[in-house]
């Protein structure tokens, strides 16, 4: 089965109640397996309200959390390195990299994060 990984900001965004979000992630969900990286789940736990925990533990049962390894980071670190970008943030380059090793398929709403191209991104517009 396909793996699809999920970014941080389509969760966060599901979690707020964006319909778009929940369409991205229903949809996904049909023919994948959906996945986020474990960098993900400590953005959201970062981020995440009191009030919101509970619907977050459940939403983030819900999907295989891919742990980072030492190819990942090393891939992570590879990224960083070698693209000249002055926004390229180390988380972003630990989740493109699981993504690429794991040969799945990115979906986000911030594909400009993600100037690699070695893994396939789908782009969700939030309206």
């Amino acid at each position: 089965m396909r793996q699809i990984i999920v970014d941080t900001d389509i969760l966060i965004l599901h979690l707020r109640g964006y319909e778009d979000a929940r369409k991205a992630l229903s949809e996904a969900a049909r023919n994948s397996l959906l996945c986020c990286s474990a960098i993900t789940v400590g953005e959201i736990h970062a981020g995440m309200k009191e009030t919101e925990q509970e619907t977050t533990e459940k939403l983030l049962d819900s999907l295989l959390v891919i742990d980072v390894d030492r190819n990942i980071a090393a891939l992570a670190g590879d990224y960083r390195r070698t693209i000249k970008s002055h926004q390229l943030e180390l988380d972003d380059c630990l989740i493109a990299a699981t993504c690429a090793i794991h040969k799945a398929t990115l979906i986000t709403g911030n594909v400009k994060h993600y100037p690699m191209k070695d893994f396939e991104k789908k782009s969700v517009r939030m309206t």
